[in-house]
């Protein structure tokens, strides 16, 4: 299975446009798949260069209800004709960071009819299959981090009741895509316990401290293989990567065999 970083935070080549958002480009032996698209047309510029053809995308996937994840959604919908998009049932409620500052998806798509909404859990295909996790108990926690939902009138913190996750499997190995992990890192690995789990950990606001070490040692006593990106932190990578050789970083226009 092949993946390529479309779109990151970061890069290390100079022909790769770069904004705060993920996208990426996964070839299985059956299937062409798009996970995510950043917060505009970058991903799709980038795909032009690295040689990768969104018009074959079999299908795409929308991790969770946020801008910089789905803000390229027309933009896809636009350049491939006939892939759908799974994404969850509450992906276009109205989202909003700690300021105040709508970060939620252009409503106006919502009607879309190539738009597949998900609930719980949904099996796209024999070895492709999504999961909310919305019914599971959530033993660790890392907060919300002042990103909400607004709810009626109020503004209440953001149960991330939006967010899944795919699960791939491939002659009996399972590798997990997540876009930010907003439900946590540590209940995510438990609740799965891949062989690979690609994605943002959504650390990057927490200190490296005791409590970062903690996570650390938490992850890498599990036999994963973990490539991280986006909202996990440059400082958070680094300090985390000092206990686990199992942790490895994805910037944009990467390709990894998994």
């Amino acid at each position: 299975m092949r993946i390529t970083v479309l779109l990151e935070n970061t890069t290390d080549r100079s022909d790769m446009l770069t904004e705060h958002g993920l996208s990426l480009y996964i070839e299985t032996d059956s299937s062409k798949i798009l996970f995510d698209m950043g917060q505009s047309d970058f991903f799709a510029r980038n795909a032009a260069v690295l040689g990768v053809d969104l018009s074959s995308v079999d299908l795409a996937v929308l991790s969770h209800g946020h801008y910089d994840h789905g803000g390229g959604l027309a933009h896809f919908l636009a350049v491939n004709d006939r892939a759908c998009v799974y994404l969850q049932r509450e992906a276009f409620l109205p989202y909003y960071n700690g300021e105040g500052r709508y970060i939620g998806l252009d409503g106006v798509l919502a009607g879309t009819t190539r738009l597949r909404y998900v609930d719980e859990s949904y099996q796209i295909a024999d070895g492709v299959a999504l999961f909310s996790c919305n019914q599971r108990p959530r033993k660790y926690t890392t907060g919300t981090f002042g990103l909400r939902m607004r709810q009626g009138t109020e503004d209440i913190p953001d149960p991330f009741r939006h967010e899944q996750y795919l699960l791939l499997q491939d002659g009996g190995r399972r590798i997990l895509i997540s876009g930010c992990s907003h439900k946590g890192i540590l209940d995510i690995a438990e609740w799965f316990s891949p062989d690979v789990l690609v994605g943002g950990f959504h650390l990057s606001k927490m200190p490296t401290d005791a409590r970062l070490q903690a996570y650390a040692s938490a992850l890498s006593a599990y036999p994963t293989q973990y490539y991280t990106c986006h909202c996990t932190g440059e400082a958070q990578y680094h300090y985390m990567k000092e206990q686990m050789p199992n942790l490895h970083i994805l910037r944009c226009g990467d390709t990894v065999l998994v």
